[in-house]
């Protein structure tokens, strides 16, 4: 993760000066180089939130505070904010239901790896335990969903608390860091320290250089390999922009094919001609059949996901594999590694590089040619081929349709969770890292749309897109009130097929289509909802009148909500089925039931 720099504005003779805990959480935010939190306020923080404004009467707005209308919203819309900006996101929200509206967000940023500190109002100290108003154990509910949180007690304490949660959450492995404050710390006065002034109780120092030894023996591997991989995932965009670049040339000097985890995508571009697209359960036909016989697999920041390796016991089956990962706890966790470095996936990959030049093993593509013409045969397939849309607009034409408008001018993409995102993965092609915004390890629905206006504060004039379900929307969209307020042309395109549509998949696929409970009885109308909200509504069901519909959207300098109605019952294909191996996947043509080529298959549920 690329690290902001500290504004370090305090002198030592304002340290000395004695001020209030809230006041002290201004300071510290500020020279964190913090400009934008979300939050939402409530009785235990209302004296950070007056500091926050007489500072902006003294100073100008220095830190822009984003009300948004729920707490998840909050944590959703500063993993936006961090992924597509590269700084941590944070968020600041009152004790008890304020608190507890964050888990979501919290987890989900913890599963993929995204830098938060969420600063959380509490009881004050002599309330703690006597189940005061909105009083909730807040540490003890977010100890297993945090990098690290923490309960201030004391004001002296707080600056060191606040400095170190920054140092933690973007540090080594990124994730989300939880400082709670009780009300009386608040109001109590101490001295301020800043970062530079601060002992560290934690020492936390993660290892970032991979061992020598272990880089030297990763080279020959793969200098020995006929059919290797590079495997990709997060940690390579969280290493920031120079470990893509290295993740290029390395791929040029080894020839090797490229894929990539669903939160991998655009670290390696799209259009090259290494690039195998997605692996995993929607992943391309070709990804999956090279990953399964491959014989030298390097995995680079990523953690073996289920949903990328499938049935575990035929994951890979013949190859070495190469672990480099910045968290040792993941390296063997759930694939033994034959070589596992630790370290930062920058780092690793250059100095991987380095260890490439100084053994010589020179362009290595020429006689990696069986293992492309291989690879060729298997891209033949075109696995994500759909029958062309008649009078009904397949949800794949949509997609397909949006990105040919908007590709040209380097969109910021988000997405919630369900078919539309995989659809999403499968037919938009990111050339660059953090330009696709999704959840991946909790598969969060209504993380898009605040992850969206987190995305367009931190860049004002990008186009950003949130490719939605009219399922998933609905968990968070009350978020396009803070659109609205806040300027943000956010685009909200909707695949309305009136289903829950993986769901509705999984249903027809694995319970004898039994839908439970999967379809939409009651939608609203997204273009009056859009309107109400003071945004533009859209609706499109033709699909000759798509492409006009898409650029009236992109057009527009308002918040939009697109329904575009789509066929209902189409299902996200290739699959693999739950519990099988990359190489038993289900195509798009295929001709028989699905259902019974899963049951032949032998099916098993998750």
């Amino acid at each position: 993760m690329t690290l902001h720099q500290p504004l370090n504005t305090e002198d030592a003779a304002a340290e000395a000066e004695m001020i209030s805990g809230a006041e002290i959480v201004v300071r510290a935010l500020l020279d964190q180089g913090v400009t934008t939190l979300f939050g939402y306020p409530g009785g235990a923080v209302l004296p950070i939130y007056d500091a926050m404004h007489r500072d902006a009467e003294v100073h100008g707005e220095r830190l822009r505070h984003i009300l948004v209308r729920h707490e998840q919203g909050a944590a959703h819309a500063a993993e936006g904010y961090a992924r597509a900006s590269g700084k941590p996101g944070v968020v600041l929200v009152t004790s008890g239901p304020g608190a507890t509206n964050t888990v979501t967000g919290i987890v989900d940023a913890l599963m993929d790896s995204i830098p938060m500190v969420v600063l959380t109002g509490q009881a004050p100290t002599h309330l703690i335990g006597t189940d005061a108003f909105q009083e909730c154990d807040t540490v003890g509910i977010t100890r297993s969903c945090t990098k690290h949180n923490v309960l201030v007690k004391d004001v002296n304490r707080l600056a060191e608390a606040i400095h170190e949660a920054f140092q933690i959450a973007t540090s080594g492995r990124p994730g989300p860091v939880l400082v709670d404050i009780p009300k009386d710390v608040q109001f109590a006065t101490g001295r301020y320290r800043g970062p530079n002034r601060t002992g560290y109780s934690h020492h936390y120092a993660p290892q970032t250089a991979g061992d020598p030894r272990r880089v030297a023996e990763a080279a020959a591997l793969i200098a020995g390999a006929r059919r290797p991989i590079l495997y990709t995932g997060g940690g390579v965009i969280n290493a920031g922009p120079s470990a893509a670049k290295a993740l290029r040339e390395l791929a040029r000097m080894t020839g090797a094919p490229v894929t990539s985890t669903l939160m991998g995508l655009g670290a390696f571009p799209a259009s090259d001609p290494q690039w195998l697209g997605m692996l995993g359960m929607h992943g391309s036909y070709e990804a999956n059949n090279a990953m399964h016989d491959c014989d030298v697999m390097v995995c680079v920041g990523a953690r073996f996901d289920d949903r990328v390796t499938g049935r575990l016991d035929a994951f890979s089956p013949r190859s070495k594999k190469i672990h480099i990962d910045i968290d040792p706890s993941s390296i063997g966790k759930i694939v033994r590694a034959d070589i596992g470095i630790v370290g930062d996936a920058g780092e690793v990959l250059r100095a991987l590089i380095a260890a490439w030049r100084d053994a010589g093993y020179g362009e290595a593509r020429a006689r990696l040619d069986p293992w492309w013409k291989q690879i060729e045969g298997w891209r033949d397939r075109k696995c994500f081929a759909y029958p062309a849309s008649g009078e009904l607009i397949k949800p794949q034409y949509a997609v397909e349709r949006l990105w040919a408008a908007v590709k040209d001018r380097n969109p910021i993409i988000t997405t919630e969770v369900g078919q539309h995102q995989m659809w999403a993965a499968q037919f938009m092609g990111f050339e660059a890292p953090n330009r696709w915004l999704t959840s991946g390890g909790l598969g969060t629905m209504g993380y898009g749309l605040p992850a969206a206006i987190g995305a367009q504060l931190a860049f004002p004039d990008a186009l950003v897109i949130d490719v939605a379900g009219d399922a998933s929307i609905q968990m968070n969209i009350q978020e396009m009130s803070t659109a609205i307020q806040y300027g943000l042309p956010v685009k909200v395109f909707i695949l309305n097929n009136e289903w829950m549509g993986m769901v509705r998949q999984w249903q027809e696929l694995l319970h004898g289509e039994r839908y439970a409970h999967s379809y939409s009885a009651a939608l609203p109308d997204f273009v009056k909802l859009a309107e109400a909200y003071g945004g533009v509504g859209i609706r499109c069901d033709n699909p000759a009148e798509l492409d006009g519909a898409i650029a009236e959207m992109i057009a527009s300098d308002k918040p939009v909500l697109f329904d575009c109605r789509v066929e209902r019952a189409e299902n996200c294909l290739p699959m693999i089925p739950s519990g099988k191996a990359h190489n038993e996947m289900i195509l798009p043509d295929f001709t028989g039931d699905l259902g019974s080529a899963i049951d032949q298959a032998g099916r098993r549920l998750v």
